[in-house]
Parts: C-alpha cells; structure tokens; sequence
C-alpha cells in the first residue's frame, strides 16, 4: 500500500530581537576628568572639555605628549570631535586618537583614528565605530612635540547590562540570599542579605546566568560583599559558552578572580566571548559562593542559521498551510524540550504533494 512520504530541506532561524533599547548618545567627554603629560603654565588639560572652544591645554616640548580623558564609566565610543587651535595648527598633525580600558599604559589602547592635519581652529571628527573603553588618549608620537587641544567631544552610548531581567540559578541557596538578588542593579552596600545571592557551604559552588540568547561578551563586572568574608570571592572562576553540561561549569573560562576587596567592583574583560550562559564557580572543598551583583555587557544576540534535512510520512496533503504549520508547531515543540528554544523555522522548500513507491521511499532514507 502507498503513503505520502517526504524528504524535505527546512531552513531553521536562530535567532531573537534585541529587547534592551540603546542608550541616548551623549557628549561624555563633559562628564569625565582629564591630566595630561605635562603643563605649560596655566593651560589645564580639564579647559578641553569645558564647552568652550577657545581654551585649550597646552604641554611642555617633550617626547610622545599626550592628553588623557577618564570618562569613568566605559562606553562604546562612536566618534569623537577635535577642536584645533588658531595659532600654529601643524602642531597637531599626526597625532593619534587612542580607546581603550588600559589607564597606565595609553600604547596598549587601540587607536580609532590619526589626524593628519585640521585647519586653524576647526573641528573635525573621527569615527571610532563602537570601540569600548573607559579612557580616550591623544599623543603626538616623536621628539621635540607639542600638544595643544581646544576641546575633545566624545560621542557614544554605555552598552546596556545584558544581565538584567533575565535569569539566575544556584548550587544551592542560604536562606533568602536567592541568586536573582546578584542581578537585581543594587549592588548590596547597605543591606547584603537582602541585595546579594549566596550558596550554603558545600563543594564546587556555583552560580549562573541564562542570557537567554548568546552574546559577545566583552566584560563582566563583579562587585564583591561589603559586609563581611570578602575573601570568599577568592578562586571563582568566571565561565562564559552554550553548554549545559556540568550544569555550565565546563564552558570556557573568561578569567579567574584572585580577589576582590569589600564592596568594591572589579571589571574582567573576556574579549568577546561567545555564550548564553555566563557561570561563577569555586572549585574547591567546603566553600561559599556570595555575588552581590553580577554585571554582563557585551553585543549580540547573534543571528544563527542552520539548514536541516527531514524524511518523513504523511497521509495528508502538505500544500495545505494549515498542515505545514502545524508540522512546524511540533518541530518547535520537540526541540524545545530538548533546550533549544528562541527558534524560528521556516520552511526552504514548500512540501509537495506526490506518492512514492517503495524503491522510491528506500531511496529518501539512503538519502539521508
């Protein structure tokens, strides 16, 4: 007896929408605080983002002056506006625009952009395309120079915490130290108990975060107890990948915490790291694991595609729309029980409706 039988190819989308909107663009540079390699009398490196265009830092003549700016938070930078001076503006030829998170070393900060020349009192600007970083340099590389800035605008957005709203899971838990407290934005100066997330002691404690979609991760931020034990911090590991295996705990590491002192909030950066879940674990004997916040930034979601080939029966007739969203229904269904969810299929070649005879069926199955 002949059946309908089918060996279709169904594109499958993984994907989401980013449900975090992006920050208001902003001036950042009127925010930060600023010092420079040297001071020519009264030329302050602070008058370069006072707003007004006419007074300018100045440095002595020396080797590789620079100008730096804290804007103390990090940002994804977007562009940044250099204002010349009226008087000798060749001075600032060549000069390089450095973003980065490095605070003592200006080399080790990528450079956006070099200026090969702005008219006597111009501005210019220069796009930076998102680079991240908390302080912006500029140095003129060479002996014998001179720097002198009428003003710096920094143009960008703070990338948004990945980990707010979503979701957080513990080892186990210490009372009411539940583990969403360690994502809740308050950062547990005032009260622990009821701002922080906490383990029992046991062995190999652990917490994770479900980011539900996966992400570049760029850094995490780890604010540590103010209240007591901040050494119990000491050892965590910080693991950033897609799997679940070992409840997370064997995905890649993004760093190891040596130590964090009471209260203070200590930044690891993971170089954008691939993962959906983002783990903290001890690995060790008889220990506590407490996070009073847990900060996560980075880019994505990521789009993912995958191509999938499917041999099937069906009596009915898959023309039918109706019938081919209901097969799709089931897919999702069956997927989604084994943890792969946040998915959207669709189909790459319509079903067609045709009956196959056994060596015809015996062929789909070799197929595949």
């Amino acid at each position: 007896m002949m059946q309908f039988y089918r060996c279709l190819l169904l594109l499958l989308w993984f994907f989401s929408v980013p449900d975090k909107a992006d920050g208001m663009e902003e001036n950042a540079a009127r925010l930060g605080t600023t010092t420079q390699s040297s001071l020519y009398y009264g030329w302050y490196p602070q008058y370069v983002i006072d707003g007004i265009r006419t007074s300018c830092s100045h440095t002595l003549q020396q080797t590789n002056p620079w100008w730096k700016l804290d804007l103390l938070k990090t940002y994804s930078v977007n562009r940044v506006l250099i204002t010349n001076r009226i008087q000798v503006p060749e001075r600032l030829n060549g000069a390089q625009i450095r973003v980065g998170n490095d605070g003592t070393s200006l080399y080790s900060n990528p450079i956006c952009a070099v200026i090969p020349s702005i008219p006597s009192g111009e501005t210019d600007t220069y796009s930076c395309h998102g680079m991240e970083g908390r302080y912006v340099y500029v140095v003129i590389p060479g002996d014998s120079k001179f720097l002198t800035l009428c003003e710096v605008e920094v143009y960008g957005v703070m990338p948004g915490n990945l980990a707010v709203g979503q979701n957080a899971t513990q080892s186990s838990t210490n009372g009411l130290w539940f583990a969403e407290q360690a994502i809740d934005s308050n950062r547990g100066l005032l009260k622990s108990s009821s701002a922080c997330s906490s383990t029992n002691s046991e062995n190999y404690p652990w917490w994770r975060l479900d980011l539900r979609h996966v992400y570049e991760v760029s850094r995490v931020v780890i604010t540590n107890r103010v209240d007591c034990c901040p050494e119990e911090i000491n050892g965590a590991e910080i693991r950033i990948g897609n799997s679940l295996e070992s409840n997370g705990n064997i995905n890649p590491i993004c760093d190891v915490i040596s130590s964090i002192p009471a209260g203070v909030s200590t930044t690891f950066f993971c170089n954008n790291m691939e993962g959906r879940y983002v783990n903290l674990i001890i690995p060790a004997d008889s220990r506590v694991l407490t996070l009073c916040e847990v900060e996560v930034y980075g880019t994505g979601p990521l789009l993912k595609e995958s191509f999938m080939k499917i041999h099937f029966k069906y009596s009915a007739s898959l023309t039918e729309p109706a019938i081919q969203v209901n097969i799709l229904t089931q897919l999702e269904t069956a997927l989604a029980k084994v943890g792969i969810s946040d998915v959207v299929l669709r189909w790459s070649m319509l079903p067609k409706s045709e009956v196959q005879n056994q060596a015809k069926q015996d062929q789909c199955v070799r197929d595949n």
